[in-house]
């Protein structure tokens, strides 16, 4: 169910980069792979028990790795509540910043990020042998803890 949402989603925000159907599949065994695999790093978004979309932090870091949200799910809150659930283990775990990374022609994801206070902190265009051609990646991150004034250091 979780590889499935994520190819979904996968496939949605990488339309404009013209996905062979070889990528798809490489995409679909990925997803299986990571999902089964990688099942700590991983945090589900439910609606009314279904499952809603998921998100991970691969490496239980400040990187958030992956966003999924299942297309009919989309627009009704359950990215913000994902997002601010995974932001808080971000912080419980002492990192004061958020970060990740996107293809710089996913305009939803990138959109929905820098409303909910991310901005970007860098641009990359590097070559994709899987698609053979150069794509334009983008980092964005967000300030999820204040410095303390008159000490030294985060605070949390």
């Amino acid at each position: 169910m979780l590889a499935a949402i994520g190819l979904r989603a996968w496939a949605n925000a990488t339309s404009a980069l013209g996905v062979t159907e070889e990528l798809r599949e490489n995409a679909r065994a990925a997803f299986e792979n990571f999902t089964h695999s990688s099942r700590l790093a991983i945090t589900v978004a439910e609606v009314d028990g279904a499952i809603a979309g998921w998100a991970a932090r691969e490496h239980f870091d400040e990187t958030i790795t992956d966003f999924w949200i299942d297309r009919v799910y989309q627009r009704r809150g359950v990215g913000t509540a994902l997002l601010s659930e995974i932001e808080r283990q971000i912080v419980d775990r002492g990192f004061p910043v958020g970060m990740l990374e996107s293809h710089a022609q996913n305009h939803q994801a990138v959109s929905f990020f820098r409303k909910h206070g991310y901005a970007v902190s860098w641009f990359s265009m590097k070559y994709s042998a899987k698609l053979d051609r150069d794509v334009q990646s983008m980092g964005l991150q967000k300030q999820l803890v204040t410095m303390e004034t008159g000490g030294y250091g985060f605070g949390f």
